[in-house]
């Protein structure tokens, strides 16, 4: 029944499909302007409605980029409680910047982190607050085409490949397939860490990138728990029992992991992006509460620990034992060193004025 009325909404993929091309064609042939900076500009996004892996992809580039350059990332920081052009700062909060960028700032707080949602405008306020920029790291702006970076990375989910998608409102593209060819990078994200040689080549066979596409493969690493507001390592015997708190658009490989590592573990599922009330907070001391097991220890992502910090003078009296678990990528088959290289090349070419 679901399937035959979720053809319904088949007629108006279509149509916005079809408003997405004709847009993507007005960039193509210079109708539409896009504005290109004297920099390197890397961007990161996807062609499908969230959930990809992009924030550890984009922290990846920071990791690998901030020793040798003063880089800066700008996102749109979606579902913040602000607008326009903001730069973060030490009193900044995840309802000013959104939650990825907080959590950039949180975790990176000597590189710069702004946010604005028209980017065009955004990047020429940050070179002026910060001249001495030299990289700018464009969070989730694949279909923000007003700017045009000098490298577009596309991250595809191993189990939702954009090759056997749909435009929103029938699959969950945000335009057509054909989008793919404005990348330069191709990364296939949360592959199982053992893909074999075959099902690898199946893959490139099927997404046919082009000859100017490097195509990676990445899978989840996740680290150590650690407090979410002393940051000291959790340490959780198996037979803790877990109440995973999130509001992310995929929990199950998250899901996944700890199941693999504790024998009790419940879901309380939150929208995307959600702001916690404190009716939140009470329902969820309630609800482990309410759960079995002597140990019990509440866990969460660190895009939801920006989030619940923002109510930490009622977090805290509830002492409720809440633990983040962090989460990087690996490339598969000793491919990060030489995704590594791609970067630095295309970053090198433009020189720069660091030491």
């Amino acid at each position: 029944m679901l399937k035959h009325l979720k053809i319904l909404l088949y007629p108006f993929s279509l149509l916005y499909g079809l408003v997405m091309w004709v847009r993507n064609r007005f960039y193509d042939t210079n109708v539409l302007t896009a504005v290109e900076f004297d920099l390197p500009v890397v961007a990161v996004g996807n062609l499908s409605v969230g959930g990809t892996g992009k924030t550890p992809h984009v922290e990846h580039l920071i990791r690998i980029l901030k020793d040798k350059y003063r880089i800066a990332t700008l996102s749109r920081g979606y579902n913040r409680r602000s607008s326009g052009y903001l730069l973060a700062d030490a009193a900044s909060t995840a309802a000013q910047l959104g939650d990825e960028p907080m959590q950039f700032h949180r975790k990176f707080p000597d590189i710069e982190v702004c946010v604005g949602e028209e980017r065009m405008l955004a990047i020429p306020q940050l070179l002026g607050e910060r001249p001495e920029t030299e990289v700018i790291l464009l969070d989730d702006a694949f279909q923000h085409r007003s700017v045009k970076p000098g490298m577009n990375i596309l991250i595809t989910e191993y189990s939702r490949r954009f090759t056997k998608d749909h435009v929103v409102p029938f699959g969950r593209l945000r335009e057509g397939r054909k989008g793919y060819e404005r990348a330069n990078c191709i990364i296939v994200s949360k592959c199982p860490p053992q893909l074999s040689a075959t099902e690898k080549a199946a893959i490139r066979q099927e997404i046919k990138p082009l000859p100017h596409q490097q195509l990676f493969f990445t899978s989840l690493k996740y680290g150590e728990l650690y407090d979410m507001f002393s940051g000291s390592p959790v340490t959780a015997p198996a037979d803790t029992t877990v109440l995973l708190v999130c509001g992310i658009a995929r929990p199950e490989p998250l899901l996944q992991q700890l199941k693999e590592s504790y024998k009790n573990v419940f879901l309380l599922p939150f929208p995307d992006h959600y702001y916690y009330s404190v009716p939140d907070l009470e329902k969820i001391n309630r609800e482990l509460s309410n759960l079995p097991g002597n140990r019990k220890l509440v866990v969460t992502t660190e895009k939801d620990a920006v989030r619940l910090q923002l109510l930490e003078d009622r977090l805290r009296p509830m002492n409720i034992p809440i633990a983040v678990m962090p989460v990087e990528i690996s490339f598969l088959n000793g491919e990060g060193e030489s995704f590594n290289n791609y970067i630095f090349t295309y970053v090198d070419q433009f020189g720069s004025n660091h030491d």
